[in-house]
């Protein structure tokens, strides 16, 4: 099996991210994989309010229709795999870190090191952790790479309630 990412403008691309947004969530990414004489084509989506078991039939009938209208894009047989985002994705868009808020995050910093931290407030140019205790402001320029760390209990009170205090003082100041 090799996997090939479509490439970014690619035609496929343009109608699938088409076809996504006509059904109102975000087109995250395109795999397109050669499996014998199929390809696999694996569409991930996302939205603010997730995404549930029939927003991934309602999106996959739209991509589907406009693959199939589109037969010179896909030579070929070809399986439709429309999901989710996994939990181990990096948080490389702000609205990533939107949808995460309150969740803890293993971020690796441009300038070295690491910082564990739980998600705060973000917008378009960085987003609040609190880490070690401390909040601390981080633009997305600072950051090499992110994802969002498995938590097996809930967060602790004394965290949630730091991050809550923190937006209540930037909406004061605002």
């Amino acid at each position: 099996m090799s996997a090939r990412p479509a490439l970014p403008g690619s035609a496929t691309e343009s109608v699938v991210r088409d076809a996504v947004a006509g059904t109102g969530f975000d087109f995250e990414s395109l795999e397109q994989v050669r499996v014998g004489q199929r390809w696999l084509i694996r569409v991930i989506i996302d939205s603010d309010a997730g995404v549930g078991l029939d927003d991934i039939a309602t999106v996959s009938r739209a991509v589907s229709l406009a693959l199939d209208q589109r037969d010179e894009l896909v030579a070929g047989p070809y399986t439709l795999e429309v999901t989710s985002p996994g939990v181990d994705r990096p948080l490389t868009q702000p609205r990533h870190w939107r949808r995460n808020r309150l969740r803890l995050v293993r971020a690796a910093l441009v300038s070295g090191g690491e910082l564990v931290g739980r998600i705060g407030d973000c917008d378009d140019e960085g987003v609040t952790l609190l880490a070690s205790g401390a909040l601390c402001r981080l633009r997305y320029a600072e950051l090499r790479r992110a994802v969002v760390e498995v938590e097996f209990r809930p967060p602790p009170a004394s965290e949630l309630a730091a991050l809550d205090g923190a937006r209540r003082q930037d909406l004061e100041e605002r």
